[in-house]
């Protein structure tokens, strides 16, 4: 292989790889700098040029000249010398310039296996950045494989896969191969076979992604998304808060006859979602946050330990707690306060508080 040759290969190797040729030629260095170093003996006297810039490629050994020579792979005679260089003095040093045929099969298949494993680290490295820069986003994936015994789903993630455990799935979801599905990236990590990606359809995030991609008011800033609890597949609730007094933020994100909630709930597959406005204030907080059942009051027991009690009518009790708890539980998720629900009446044989006259 010429210079030309050598030159126009990494330069096709960056178009179609996309790794940059500086990386590719690093490497290529130190591949031939080791298999010099074997085939010859030598250590801190080799060196590896590689321009790009003026296409110029080549080897060469350093030696000292010296009258007697103890050391053939670091010393050589002034007579030996001459014939590398007619400036070569005792004392002095001289470069001696290899060819590339002369490193030997040994030297080649090493130098081939390290641009390799070069090339793939890059691809890895690259492939890390990118997903690394989408993390915390939604991306769009196709379903390869379905694994009905572990319940998982392996997922094309651009040039990778990625598993979708049962843990991460909208419950009562189906999958098939071939679907293209939104998931959401919780977290990247480098791993020797390269970027892990963490992925899920659960994760309050994802729906708080899915707000900013369809609600305009979100995605510029005017309404602010507070606080997110979920429980997938059942429902979800959302605090939302306006900084413009003229922007109402649930009906921003609620939409002309509910036409923007609804897309989110059809890609969450009918999840119910409670979009109720963010307050200061805490009474009135988790007064909204029981919705859609009416409160009637809301007492702040302890503001430090972040209690309170609240009081429904009666005939909205098992509306405000929810099935099996779920209500109470979001809004206290939502709101970080713990909930004591009661009915407006009271419960039976509770005597109620004196009042004050």
């Amino acid at each position: 292989m010429n210079n030309n040759e050598f030159f126009d290969a990494l330069a096709m190797l960056e178009k179609e790889k996309g790794i940059p040729a500086e990386y590719l030629v690093e490497k290529i260095q130190a591949a031939i700098l080791n298999a010099v170093k074997r085939d010859y003996g030598v250590m801190d006297n080799a060196s590896v040029e590689i321009d790009m810039a003026t296409q110029r490629f080549g080897v060469s050994i350093r030696k000292e000249v010296v009258e007697e020579v103890e050391n053939p792979g670091t010393q050589i005679t002034l007579e030996e010398a001459e014939k590398y260089s007619s400036r070569a003095r005792n004392d002095g040093f001289v470069d001696i310039a290899l060819e590339t045929r002369e490193f030997g099969r040994i030297a080649a298949q090493a130098a081939k296996h390290i641009i390799r494993q070069g090339i793939r680290e890059a691809e890895r490295g690259q492939m890390l950045q990118e997903f690394q820069s989408k993390e915390h986003e939604i991306i769009t994936a196709r379903v390869l494989k379905v694994d009905r015994v572990r319940e998982s789903v392996t997922l094309e993630v651009g040039k990778s896969e990625s598993i979708l455990p049962k843990a991460e799935q909208v419950p009562g979801e189906v999958l098939h191969e071939g679907d293209r599905i939104k998931v959401y990236i919780v977290d990247v990590s480098a791993t020797d076979r390269g970027p892990k990606i963490l992925i899920s359809r659960t994760h309050p995030g994802f729906v708080k992604r899915l707000f900013e991609m369809e609600v305009p008011e979100i995605y510029d800033g005017t309404v602010e998304i507070k606080s997110i609890s979920r429980e997938a597949g059942s429902r979800t609730k959302l605090a939302v808060w306006s900084k413009d007094e003229n922007v109402d933020p649930v009906g921003a994100c609620i939409g002309p006859k509910g036409a923007r909630v609804n897309n989110i709930i059809e890609e969450l597959g009918g999840e119910k979602i409670d979009v109720i406005k963010y307050s200061e204030d805490p009474a009135e907080y988790v007064a909204a946050a029981l919705a859609p059942a009416k409160v009637v009051e809301v007492e702040i027991l302890d503001g430090e330990l972040r209690s309170c009690r609240a009081s429904v009518p009666d005939a909205q009790l098992s509306l405000a707690i929810g099935n099996k708890g779920q209500n109470a539980r979001l809004a206290a998720r939502l709101t970080g306060y713990k909930i004591d629900i009661r009915p407006e009446s009271g419960y039976f044989g509770e005597e109620k508080e004196p009042s004050e006259e």
